[in-house]
């Protein structure tokens, strides 16, 4: 009570949390949950978060995850950035201090047979205190070879697993201290300790890390140090996808995706480049709630919320992925069109688009001959131009020498005049040339890691069409001075995301998701 005390004088008894993530990997769709719950719950509270790298094993760990971190952009800033190596220094004491308490003990097991619930007791258990002080030291300075010795605590995990690892020799440089340390902390003597001393109220993790909630308190109490409170809450889960780092690791290794941004994954620096929005995200993760239980989430529920969050802040464009040229005959001028951005709100503005003799449309908006449903272009059926105040009527189709479609010769009539037709289309007139990349479900089954649904293995179920790649689409010549990351829906098609992979020469566009959650329905 009386560290409590303390500790309520140094913060005023003000909230506060932190978010840990381990830099050895992107952020994922999971770790949404996680900064929504540590950051919100924080904010609600008038608290502060702490974003707290939790970078330990410099085997693992990479600059480029660092940078990757996605929050400033989630409408969360951190109170203050910390790196758990900044207290390398303290924690090598209390590493000591347990050790002069005789809670811990250098211990010479393999990894091993100390691995599992039920590993057989350390033989050197109960060694003398002075000893497993000077062969610490030793670790320390490097005398003892990595894998020779650990030093363990004398504590039990609540899943039975006993004496686990507080330190361990590691003859790699670390990406902040470089050489100067040859001996890391686990995660398990980490983590409470950096949580006592940043002072955190609440340490909000996941249900996984219950099982270690014993030795959270105890170490803190074996130290007599001031002890955080530690609430778990179930994880959040997507069906059609994997978000582990080392299977992810396997898909890019095996060529499958390029690498942790590519779109047809869940990692927060994908779904960026895919063109999802971080207050999308955010509004998912509040439609998720938080619970004890572990759920399995479809992304279909992600998927709508991006759909409602671009709906009002993407604007509209029109773009011909498979395009088929029109000529209009008796038509010979140059029109300047004004379109709105948002059809629904004209307070938002509009932008100029040019209509003239020769267009493109849709492949797929014209049949050469009538199906029974279908109330676009054919030979019989006329077709409205959006936005254009024209009817066309087809004239002529011309083909290739394989017999492919690849001009219509049509009449144009204003609509003022000409009989209301079944539809009006989409269509482009002096476009640019793009490329956009189409994604589909990287995986097939709903639970690609389940050995009983997909018994050869989650890279087994790879869809091998869930990226299509349209070099020669067009869209209008508005969108040139687009930059990185911008959003626009290209109507009737669907929402797109502008890639990194752009240049002056060449825009590159990412669907960011369709129009209907059916695409069937468009």
């Amino acid at each position: 009570m009386a560290l409590l005390k303390e500790h309520l004088e140094r913060t005023g008894g003000r909230v506060q949390t932190r978010f840990p993530p381990e830099p050895n990997g992107i952020l994922h769709i999971g770790h949404a949950k996680a900064i929504n719950f540590n950051f919100g719950y924080a904010r609600a509270h008038n608290g502060v978060c702490y974003l707290r790298y939790d970078d330990t094993n410099p085997e693992k760990e990479e600059e480029k995850f660092f940078t990757g971190i996605w929050i400033w952009s989630s409408g969360f800033e951190p109170w203050k950035i910390t790196h758990a190596s900044d207290n390398f220094g303290k924690l090598y004491d209390f590493a000591v201090e347990l050790i002069k308490r005789g809670h811990a003990y250098v211990c010479h097991q393999q990894y091993e047979e100390i691995k599992g619930h039920n590993p057989p007791p350390s033989p050197w258990r109960e060694r003398p205190i002075e000893e497993s002080l000077r062969l610490f030291e030793d670790m320390k300075k490097g005398k003892i070879d990595e894998g020779a010795a650990t030093l363990r605590m004398k504590t039990t995990l609540e899943d039975g697993k006993m004496d686990p690892v507080a330190y361990r020799i590691k003859f790699t440089p670390h990406h902040r201290s470089g050489d100067e340390w040859c001996i890391y902390p686990t995660y398990d003597f980490t983590h409470c300790l950096c949580d006592s001393v940043e002072d955190i109220s609440h340490s909000l993790c996941t249900k996984e890390f219950q099982s270690r909630r014993s030795s959270y308190y105890w170490l803190c109490n074996a130290l007599d140090i001031y002890c955080p409170v530690q609430w778990e809450y179930g994880r959040l889960n997507l069906s059609y996808t994997v978000v582990s780092k080392r299977k992810i690791g396997k898909l890019i290794t095996a060529g499958i995706v390029r690498d942790w941004d590519d779109p047809r994954l869940f990692t927060l620096t994908a779904l960026r480049r895919r063109g999802f929005s971080p207050e999308a995200i955010n509004k998912f993760c509040s439609k998720v709630g938080v619970t004890m239980s572990q759920t399995v989430t479809d992304p279909l529920l992600l998927e709508s919320c991006v759909r409602d969050e671009l709906n009002v802040t993407a604007p509209r464009v029109m773009a011909v992925l498979e395009p088929l040229k029109v000529t209009i005959q008796n038509f010979d001028k140059q029109v300047k069109l004004s379109v709105p951005n948002f059809p629904q709100d004209a307070n938002k503005g509009s932008h100029e688009i040019s209509f003239e003799k020769t267009i493109f449309i849709e492949q797929s908006d014209f049949k050469e001959v009538s199906e029974k449903g279908f109330r676009r272009l054919t030979p019989d059926q006329t077709v409205g131009l959006k936005y254009a105040g024209h009817v066309i009527t087809l004239n002529k189709v011309v083909k290739d020498s394989s017999g492919k479609v690849t001009e219509l010769l049509v009449n144009c009539e204003s609509t003022e005049t000409a009989q209301k037709p079944k539809a009006f289309i989409h269509w482009v007139s002096s476009p640019l040339t793009c490329e956009v990349r189409l994604y589909e479900r990287l995986f097939k089954h709903k639970n690609p890691e389940d050995p009983a649904e997909v018994p050869g293995g989650f890279i087994t179920d790879c869809n091998k069409d869930s990226l299509t790649i349209i070099s020669d689409a067009l869209v209008e010549h508005t969108v040139k001075q687009a930059t990185v990351y911008d959003k626009f829906q290209f109507e009737r098609i669907g929402f797109f995301s502008v890639d990194p992979d752009s240049n002056k020469q060449r825009l590159v566009f990412n669907r960011t998701i369709s129009l209907k959650e059916d695409p069937g329905k468009l």
